[in-house]
């Protein structure tokens, strides 16, 4: 039938037949655009939004069949090429490899479309923060572009790709060179990933960064921070291997954070105490037990001296700050967000002039930043506001409060 058109026209006109041949060509292919473009995306798109499932969803966010459309009208053209006449053989033979050359280019970039798509199904699973796959996603879609880029100069030059292949060989120095950069990370990502040292919603440290908060991001390249302060930090990924930072996961997972600060005592205020004193105490519930073991055993050692002499000065006496240090511990030991199961000690800290520092190392049973802070807090408080019982100060340098007491005396 277009045999026998183009020949009725060839008789009116020798040009007639190949102006009326890519006419009809260029508007099959804009038939086969429209169709595939407006119509058939719009019942896809359609569907994915009435659909329940997820993943028909991220194929139509990251245009996975808009890219494949584009396959249509190229294979329209592909086909339609062989029915015009007077085309020239060297001109059908570029054209022809230019259509092999864009459909590849749309194969390429539909095929990464899909491997993203894959990647944020992939992170809608619970699990999807424990083994990200971004990084390995993102070396497939370099893999693919690579290959891609390898595929279109052949087709463009009209030769096989191995001819393409085998020329690498003598250009592998210097893809290492420009590579570089992008292989480390790929070991580093493997190793962060593989080994689970790094994951999305981890808190890390990188102070040569100025990293500090929570990992919102793990990809091939980098590693994405936002830090407590909104800002948002990027670390190259084969720099934390290479270096080093701190994970706080295992704070989370082990489910208690710790306390360790200190109270300095001003070492004036450091005494024995007085049996009036010890008795006092030993109606404190949380120094009850530790004043009646004490007092058997300082009874015990005191009675074994074979000369005591006249004065208290060779006896063992209990001390006000060994009481308050005792206090403190009982206190974290029976305190209802101290972590019992984890370390707790109420140590005595080299003195020097700011006194003697008591220190209480413990763990708070809640890691919440909030929260922690909140009870850290309360639990100081208390010591602060508790020392003065034992009838000691707490060191303080002086202030112009304490020059106006001095004074006023």
């Amino acid at each position: 039938m277009l045999e026998s058109m183009f020949t009725q026209l060839a008789t009116m006109n020798p040009l007639l037949p190949a102006f009326v041949g890519n006419a009809l060509l260029a508007l099959s292919a804009f038939i086969a655009y429209v169709l595939t473009k407006h119509i058939l995306l719009f019942v896809l798109h359609h569907y994915a939004k009435r659909s329940k499932a997820k993943w028909d969803d991220a194929l139509v966010k990251q245009n996975v069949f808009g890219r494949m459309s584009q396959l249509v009208p190229a294979l329209v053209i592909q086909q339609g090429i062989y029915l015009v006449p007077n085309w020239p053989i060297t001109a059908e033979l570029a054209l022809q490899n230019v259509i092999k050359a864009f459909m590849i280019i749309m194969i390429v970039l539909t095929i990464t479309a899909l491997l993203a798509a894959i990647n944020q199904i992939y992170e809608n699973q619970p699990d999807a923060g424990n083994r990200p796959i971004k990084g390995f996603i993102q070396l497939g879609q370099i893999i693919i572009f690579v290959i891609g880029l390898i595929l279109v100069i052949a087709a463009l030059i009209d030769k096989s790709p191995v001819i393409l292949l085998s020329g690498l060989g003598a250009i592998t120095a210097v893809l290492l060179i420009v590579f570089k950069d992008t292989l480390l990370s790929l070991v580093a990502s493997i190793q962060l990933t593989g080994q689970g040292l790094i994951r999305v919603g981890d808190w890390i440290e990188v102070p040569q960064y100025g990293a500090d908060g929570d990992v919102i991001d793990v990809a091939l390249y980098s590693i994405t921070v936002q830090n407590w302060d909104k800002t948002i930090s990027t670390i190259p990924t084969y720099q934390l291997v290479s270096g080093s930072f701190k994970n706080w996961r295992g704070m989370n997972e082990a489910g208690g954070r710790r306390i360790k600060r200190f109270i300095n005592i001003d070492l004036n205020s450091i005494r024995l105490l007085t049996n009036t004193e010890q008795l006092r105490f030993s109606k404190f519930a949380l120094l009850k037990d530790y004043i009646a073991e004490k007092q058997s055993d300082l009874e015990a050692y005191n009675a074994a001296l074979d000369s005591p002499g006249e004065s208290d000065i060779n006896l063992r006496r209990l001390t006000n700050i060994g009481t308050f240090r005792a206090y403190i511990y009982n206190y974290l030991k029976n305190h209802p967000k101290i972590h019992n199961d984890m370390t707790l000690i109420v140590r005595q800290l080299q003195s020097g002039n700011d006194g003697v520092p008591i220190e209480a190392y413990c763990f708070c049973n809640d890691t919440n930043w909030f929260n922690y802070e909140g009870i850290q807090s309360d639990i100081f408080d208390h010591l602060f506001a508790i020392a003065p019982e034992f009838d000691l100060h707490v060191y303080q340098n002086p202030t112009g409060m304490d020059v106006q007491k001095l004074l006023k005396k």
